[in-house]
């Protein structure tokens, strides 16, 4: 890979500059992806010529590494923070109210962006590599939140489980932070916190998951089937390499047809995509929906519907789309998207607030939860990449720990 050039003699000027470069081109990886970020358009943004770029990163490949480099060192920066206290829960609370921090500090741009890590999967080697590679030690260092004496009962899968719940969290609450002002963010994070610690079952309450059933029905014809396999395909190979990683050659070779065959189900990429989304949330509504027409408790019911979703992740029929892909979407259709996640989530505050009312879940923020718990459900799709998972016991290393609690055995 090519070094960046060395820095001139007067370095105070060339780091603020590269960090202003950092900081625009962070803004629009976020907005359009590895592959649609441009050195013309970050050059612009910060009021350079493209050639006046390039002297610090000559490539926009590695540009794009100093992007992901540098937000994962700052969230190095708040781990190791954390990690001061001997408490597991401490730590876990000096992390959420450093990050609710760093994200208001962001809101008032007081700091760079930070950079969303879904489209690592994007690079191409040798910076995927290098880029996996400080992820990989990151995500080891986050794990080190839940390794304290007395907590011997977390086994590996069980610690890597709850890493992936908690940095599933804080990556998905940018998508919801936004809508409340910055004066909230200090109860925000209590609550945040309060929620991953305590979950939402009452102390009567009890892991009862009921088996749901018709969670997807089966393809009728055989249009239906051949769709139905694509769209699976698809999905897998997105939430795998990230949505312009997944190319429409690498789908066909997967699923041994020719770009003919593809373009006959799919009149382009971006309907693909829409198609995968469309199927995961009637996947999601159909759960929800069998699991309220279950007997018992709104605890049993939630219960059921987390359960149903996590085992469906690991599933023939699975995965669910990542909501990674939304990121890559072009705008008009990204707003789309994530309404009607939205609407996915609100249904799940519907449920909650039924069982606050019953007396069957303690009183929570039904609207939080709700959009944790989707975060939960997406972060167990990391199942089918993490070969230490027990995927017979899918639901209770993800679905579990969210609502009795990330420190419940």
């Amino acid at each position: 890979m090519d070094k960046d050039p060395p820095p001139p003699v007067s370095t105070d000027r060339y780091t603020r500059k590269k960090e202003a470069i950092i900081a625009a081109a962070t803004g629009i990886l976020n907005r359009r992806g590895v592959k649609g970020m441009t050195l013309a358009d970050v050059a612009a943004s910060v009021d350079l010529i493209t050639t006046s770029v390039t002297y610090y990163f000559k490539k926009k490949e590695d540009l794009a590494v100093a992007c992901f480099l540098s937000s994962i060192e700052r969230f190095d920066t708040l781990i190791s923070a954390s990690l001061g206290a001997d408490d597991p829960r401490e730590r876990l609370h000096r992390f959420l109210a450093l990050y609710l921090d760093l994200n208001r500090r962001i809101r008032l741009a007081e700091e760079a962006p930070l950079a969303a890590f879904s489209d690592i999967r994007a690079l191409k080697e040798p910076h995927q590599g290098r880029v996996a590679e400080a992820y990989n030690a990151l995500f080891r260092k986050v794990r080190s939140l839940f390794s304290a004496p007395g907590h011997d009962w977390m086994d590996r899968a069980a610690a890597n489980a709850r890493t992936h719940i908690l940095l599933e969290q804080v990556w998905w609450s940018s998508n919801w932070l936004s809508r409340y002002d910055i004066e909230d963010y200090d109860r925000i994070s209590e609550r945040f916190y309060e929620l991953l610690v305590n979950g939402l079952c009452c102390k009567t309450s009890a892991w009862a998951p009921n088996f749901v059933r018709d969670i997807q029905l089966p393809p009728v014809s055989h249009q239906e089937r051949a769709r139905d396999t694509f769209l699976k395909a698809a999905t897998r190979l997105i939430n795998q390499r990230g949505y312009r990683g997944a190319s429409v050659e690498k789908i066909s070779a997967q699923l041994n047809v020719t770009k003919g065959s593809f373009y006959h189900h799919n009149e382009a990429k971006d309907d693909l995509v829409v198609a995968c989304f469309e199927r995961s949330f009637d996947i999601m509504k159909r759960v929800q929906s069998a699991a309220m027409r279950e007997p018992g408790s709104h605890w049993q019911r939630l219960c059921s519907a987390a359960a149903a979703l996590v085992e469906f992740q690991v599933s023939d029929g699975g995965p669910l789309l990542r909501t990674s892909a939304v990121s890559a979407l072009p705008e008009t259709i990204r707003a789309d998207m994530l309404n009607k996640w939205g609407r996915i989530s609100d249904r799940f505050s519907a449920m909650i607030s039924d069982g606050i009312a019953e007396g069957s879940i303690r009183p929570v923020d039904p609207v939080i939860a709700a959009h944790m718990l989707n975060a939960t459900l997406n972060a167990a799709a990391s199942m089918r990449l993490d070969r230490e998972a027990v995927r017979d016991h899918a639901a209770a290393l993800y679905a579990k720990p969210m609502l009795l609690g990330l420190f419940s055995k």
